[in-house]
């Protein structure tokens, strides 16, 4: 599918034209990390879209895929790893050092358990945990997010290591530098594990869905779903693929 067209508001660009006539410099971006969960579904390939709600400071009643900022203690305390090395996701992002991409890679897999209820780890390189919609999970969910436990606690604490073998690159974005709110944003693919189901947990969400990315497409460009160009042009690099296993080897 061809990519979408988008065109900036007409105040948009008059705020970049000023930006750089003035000469301003840009804010650095936070990174950030966001998850593209994905289903088998009878009617092909589904994407999970949260929207977020209307308070928020960024991108507020948008639909996104399920992500957020790096923690800084997503680069620090020691994690149970399984599948690629930090080194070699190094590569794979092309991030500055091992240290970057460990805390990327930490902050998707956090950052998809913390909005979706999906966890992306395991009792050994080779297991995926069960349903974790529990109580007590729930209870560590809702710690992670007000950041009352760092990643790499929770997960010694369960003897779990972090699946960095279910994710799989996809894009790399950067907020232009005449935003005043800027990310450097790592765009990953992932499965939903198969004992797991994503749910609405709240927080930054207020409604979820799981859309085959071609009807996603089709609604934002009539306006019936509002996206930052970022998901909307992922969702149509995915209309083409017909299986979870198509996109990730894509």
């Amino acid at each position: 599918m061809d990519e979408p067209t988008r065109v900036l508001p007409d105040q948009l660009v008059e705020h970049a034209r000023r930006f750089y006539a003035e000469g301003r410099t840009p804010v650095a971006p936070r990174r950030a990390a966001t998850v593209v969960l994905l289903r088998d579904a009878s009617a092909g390939l589904e994407a999970y879209l949260i929207r977020r709600v209307a308070s928020m400071a960024f991108a507020s009643g948008m639909h996104a895929f399920p992500g957020g900022g790096v923690d800084p203690r997503d680069a620090s305390g020691e994690v149970g790893w399984a599948g690629p090395s930090p080194s070699e996701w190094t590569a794979r992002l092309g991030l500055e050092d091992d240290a970057a991409a460990r805390a990327m890679v930490c902050a998707a897999v956090r950052e998809t358990f913390e909005e979706s209820g999906v966890l992306l780890a395991g009792a050994d390189p080779q297991t995926v945990v069960g349903d974790v919609s529990g109580a007590e999970w729930e209870t560590a969910r809702q710690a992670l997010v007000a950041r009352e436990l760092a990643f790499s606690e929770f997960l010694a604490e369960r003897s779990l290591v972090l699946r960095s073998d279910l994710l799989a690159a996809w894009s790399r974005w950067i907020t232009p530098d005449f935003e005043p709110r800027r990310y450097d944003t790592c765009f990953f693919l992932a499965a939903l594990p198969a004992a797991q189901g994503a749910r609405h947990v709240g927080g930054e969400a207020d409604g979820v869905a799981w859309v085959r990315p071609s009807d996603a497409v089709e609604r934002g460009q009539r306006g019936e779903l509002a996206m930052l160009p970022p998901t909307l042009v992922t969702l149509a690099e995915l209309s083409g693929e017909r299986s979870v296993t198509a996109a990730l080897h894509a």
